[in-house]
């Protein structure tokens, strides 16, 4: 289990240990440069330490390239502490000075060196508990043994030299954005109100457990599966944050189905839910499938990245190509630093359900008008058509100058179907709304429950879901039952997609019986115009490279979705087509999607990633062991044999980490 420090503590707190020669430690938490506390007094030597205004117009000085250099001169120790604590806060880190010493130079005690160090230097020294009846709080040490250091020693009057130095840190440091967030939200008297909200938010999630509910879920989890990974966050007072955890499946089906993927945050549309969130996706069949979880008590821009970087390592650092979030200021700056290459999207059912919140009087005096706006983000495919019906709508109900209505427009590169051609989104209907977990949310909020009580219900959905999945991987259904027209494209369909994907694909076939493909230009990339008569009457432009076997039409759908549109399928139909080529179709929709190389999305890299790692080597096994598991429970043959693989793999591995001692013994007799 992993426990990190919120940027409360983290970042901006300058907590001092002053140890002396004896090396005893005389810690003063009294000196944090809090606008509370400005007037503190170092105990090492009496100076003052830097006000919040100070630091973040040193923090201002020190440049991106200004870091600390073994021989850089200070005119004081307090010049030297400022620039180290301006440094740590642009690179997000929090200081404290770990040592001090002073020598006796004609009869005055002088002081000679000061050692700065990140907080989580050193490690949590336990101290004798005198037996007691009175239950006391566990809590939890944010030390874990960072090297981050710079000693400064005085070489003359006004002259401290750093003589050593440590600049790597061993965990991850936040941004200097956040940490000089949190820094002006302290200076400007909201911390405390922000602080307040959040031991209110504790309260309600966790009652009088104080957490250890959800300790010791975590420690379960982990002794039943050393797949699963969890972190937890907790500020000034270790008291947890925010908390991110991902089982050994969700790890899994992420290498499949993680091209996609929804931050599912229900729990904002109703106080009285617990402040719980979930990554989630599609599978091969259309249906949720869970990346893992996350309980948000601090809903801050600092907190949203927080929680998406630590789920980003628990996926060994690959981006999905999308991420689909809730609106949010704070959630939206997040997912820019976390997923720069990705294409974020707000959800556009979330947004249609707000309508109704914002525009109750127009639901009422026209019931028609949802329906009007849903087909108009749904079902129109290019942004002239979009704008075009978007703008009569609006004319046609009086809603011109409505502010909510325009603010949406403002921002419907980020939510429209027709403005989304760019990315891959994973849904196979632009009609039917992927359920993710707003049903669970729905169906376990109909009165307040314990933490405990809605992860133990939550566990058993996802089961539900994994045994779903598994069920619809087994049951295959004869070709032949699912024809309508009994084309060989259709029958080729059939028997590569799963049914849901099969379902969308034969819609798209038929419409394409509709349409009428006229060829306007020859050449390498042959040019089609697509027409259908309707109102109104649409048209769409097909590329196809017959030598290549590849298809582009300007709607976009194959990229959206990775499922042919109607107007490719027409001039397939035209052009005599009788077989899908290889690059129209995406294995992730098909009956084999879960085989062979999987490992989809973006890999922006890991620093333990590297194929002689032991993470990457364990990680590796991990999949392919999850695989066996996974066909493994399918029936009583398939666990025979899964047990006896299995064990056989054991024995034969176990040998050889036992051969190089007896080989080493047999040396050592021989000599």
């Amino acid at each position: 289990m992993e426990y990190s420090s919120s940027e409360d503590e983290e970042l901006v707190e300058d907590f001092i240990d002053v140890e002396d020669d004896t090396g005893t430690e005389n810690i003063d938490q009294g000196t944090g440069v809090v606008a509370s506390q400005i007037h503190a007094i170092d105990p090492s030597d009496g100076t003052m330490p830097p006000t919040g205004n100070e630091l973040l117009m040193a923090a201002d000085m020190v440049g991106n390239n200004d870091e600390p250099r073994m021989g850089m001169e200070f005119e004081s120790d307090a010049a030297a502490r400022v620039f180290y604590n301006a440094y740590a806060l642009r690179f997000g880190f929090g200081i404290r000075v770990a040592r001090s010493r002073s020598e006796r130079r004609k009869g005055v005690e002088v002081l000679v060196m000061k050692r700065f160090v990140c907080l989580k230097e050193g490690h949590h020294k336990k101290k004798p508990v005198e037996p007691s009846n009175k239950k006391k709080r566990k809590r939890l040490s944010i030390r874990d043994g960072c090297p981050a250091m710079m000693e400064v020693v005085r070489r003359g009057p006004d002259k401290w030299v750093i003589t050593k130095l440590v600049l790597e840190h061993n965990h991850v440091i936040a941004s200097a954005d956040r940490a000089r967030e949190v820094q002006l939200r302290r200076l400007s008297g909201k911390f405390q109100e922000h602080e307040n909200q959040l031991q209110e938010v504790r309260r309600n999630v966790f009652g009088d457990t104080d957490a250890q509910g959800l300790f010791d879920y975590f420690k379960r989890m982990q002794s039943e599966n050393s797949g699963f990974f969890c972190s937890i966050q907790v500020d000034s007072k270790n008291c947890v944050s925010n908390a991110v955890w991902v089982d050994a499946r969700a790890r899994m089906a992420y290498t499949y189905f993680g091209d996609a993927v929804y931050f599912d945050t229900t729990y904002s549309q109703n106080e009285n839910m617990l402040p719980f969130a979930a990554f989630t996706g599609v599978n091969h069949h259309g249906d949720t499938v869970v990346f893992g979880c996350a309980l948000i008590l601090d809903r801050t821009e600092s907190s949203y990245g927080w929680i998406f970087e630590t789920w980003m390592a628990a996926m060994d650092k690959r981006l999905p190509f999308s991420f689909t979030t809730d609106e949010g200021k704070g959630m939206a700056a997040a997912v820019a630093k976390v997923f720069p290459q990705c294409f974020h999207r707000l959800c556009r059912w979330r947004i249609l359900s707000r309508c109704k919140k914002k525009l109750t009087d127009v639901y009422t005096r026209f019931p028609g008008f949802h329906d009007e706006l849903k087909r108009c983000i749904n079902r129109c495919d290019t942004v002239p058509v979009f704008d075009m019906v978007w703008g009569s709508i609006l004319d046609k109900y009086g809603l011109r100058d409505d502010t909510w209505l325009q603010s949406l427009y403002e921002i419907r590169h980020k939510w429209v179907p027709a403005y989304l051609t760019s990315s891959f989104f994973a849904e196979l209907s632009l009609t039917h709304r992927v359920e993710t977990v707003s049903r669970f949310h729905r169906n376990n909020f109909t009165a307040r429950v314990s933490l405990s009580t809605f992860i133990t219900r939550f566990d058993q959905y996802m089961d539900g879901l994994y045994a779903n999945e598994a069920q619809k991987d087994i049951i295959s259904f004869p070709p032949e039952q699912l024809l309508k027209i009994n084309t060989d494209l259709e029958k080729q369909a059939a028997s590569i997609y799963t049914r849901a994907a099969f379902e969308t694909f034969q819609v798209e076939l038929i419409e394409a019986l509709q349409h009428y493909a006229v060829k306007v230009q020859d050449g390498p990339y042959m040019k089609y115009y697509v027409d259908r008569d309707g109102d109104p009457p649409t048209r769409h432009t097909v590329f196809y490279n017959v030598a290549e076997k590849k298809a582009w039409c300007d709607c976009c759908r194959f990229a959206f979705s990775a499922i042919l549109c109607r107007h490719v399928l027409g001039v397939f139909i035209l052009a005599g087509v009788i077989m899908l080529p290889e690059p129209c179709i995406t294995k992730r929709w098909t009956k084999k999607a879960k085989m062979g190389p999987e490992l989809i999305g973006l890999n922006v890299g890991n620093d333990s990633g590297s194929a002689d790692s032991v993470a990457s080597r364990y990680n590796d096994l991990v999949r392919d062991a999850m695989k066996c598991a996974e066909k493994g429970a399918v029936s009583a043959g398939a666990f025979k044999v899964a047990k006896e693989v299995l064990s056989k793999a054991f024995m034969e591995i176990k040998g050889l980490g036992e051969k190089p001692n007896k080989d080493a013994l047999h040396s050592a007799a021989s000599r």
